[in-house]
């Protein structure tokens, strides 16, 4: 199935200002001291002209990375009341570009998340901000763990609606290299029961497509790890007939292997490997990572004792080929074969 790219519009703009880049000149020490916040948030809302610098010391106050920041940054938010939180975060989150240049810095990352949960004035102005810039910040390397971790403080009024984006760009976000982390990170924890089993639908019913994907396999093998029998069950079903093509990959042997451990799954793997033409099992064997899900059958219907006609189906058809599997990469195959033999 194909997946459809959604038109994503440009964030919409905040207010005007010079937009610091990393590795902004960070003012003089003397400028900075423990002192200094207090006045920039503290009285009426600063003149345009103030602007400039006040969001200039606030990126450098984000994002600078020495011991000495760290506990600057540490006193500060101990001392600022919840007014003046909530004027720095509206300082941080009304322009989506400078928003985004302090999310997306390392120690900008680590410094907003511990501003997320403080106070509901100041998780508004930080929902309302992800979510203006969610799938640019979901697939940010740094930026993601912001809105991983305002997923698990924030409300349910707000999580809700980061669930309906998450839902909305299920395909996107699991077939990105940083997205697929950002949710798998985020379905472990989700516990909506209403968006969770939307979401396992949707990665569900996509599994073919997603199996075969550099980054949507990993979402794939996150997914069957959950132990959800239906959305297993369902992901199973879905790659029927995909399952001998998925274990010559490396990646999609893996997630061969995960359905035969799993009972819902199981009998419909070893079906299709009992399918098999002789020369096509014989070569999935003995190949890089196919040898692995044959032994792995073997193993898994060993134990079988209801189901052992699945296990001596398999020794059946995999016998001729014996004295080649012991020269391949398919010798812990033939070993298990010598067993039973």
């Amino acid at each position: 199935m194909r997946l459809e790219t959604p038109v994503i519009p440009p964030p919409p703009r905040g207010i005007s200002a010079t937009i610091p880049p990393p590795g902004f000149t960070q003012p003089p020490r003397e400028e900075t001291n423990i002192t200094k916040p207090y006045s920039l948030f503290r009285g009426p809302f600063v003149t345009p002209q103030d602007l400039e610098p006040r969001l200039q010391w606030i990126f450098n106050f984000m994002t600078n990375n020495t011991k000495q920041d760290l506990a600057q940054f540490k006193e500060t938010i101990s001392k600022l009341d919840r007014r003046e939180l909530k004027r720095m975060a509206f300082s941080m989150t009304s322009d989506s570009d400078y928003f985004m240049c302090i999310a997306s810095n390392e120690q900008g990352s680590k410094r907003m998340q511990k501003l997320l949960g403080i106070s509901d004035d100041m998780d508004t102005l930080f929902c309302t901000a992800i979510v203006r810039l969610f799938l640019t910040i979901m697939t940010d390397k740094h930026a993601s763990y912001v809105a991983v971790h305002a997923m698990r403080v924030f409300d349910d009024v707000k999580k809700e609606s980061m669930y309906e984006l998450i839902l909305h760009y299920v395909l996107h976000l699991a077939c990105d290299k940083r997205g697929c982390v950002a949710f798998n990170e985020i379905i472990t924890d989700l516990n909506h029961p209403y968006y969770i089993n939307k979401i396992l639908d949707v990665v569900a019913h996509n599994a073919v497509s997603l199996s075969n994907d550099a980054y949507g396999n990993f979402v794939i093998q996150h997914v069957l790890k959950l132990n959800d029998l239906y959305c297993t069950r369902h992901i199973a079903v879905r790659l029927c007939g995909h399952f001998v093509d998925l274990s010559f990959r490396k990646h999609g042997s893996y997630i061969v292997e995960r359905l035969l451990e799993k009972e819902e799954s199981k009998v419909l793997v070893v079906g299709e490997l009992l399918e098999c033409e002789g020369d096509r099992l014989m070569t999935l064997a003995s190949s890089d990572y196919g040898n692995f899900v044959v032994a792995k059958t073997l193993e898994v219907t060993k134990e079988e004792k209801i189901r052992d006609y699945l296990f001596w189906g398999l020794v059946h058809k995999l016998t001729p080929f014996l004295p080649l599997l012991r020269r391949s990469r398919g010798s812990k195959i033939a070993t298990i074969l010598d067993s039973v033999c």
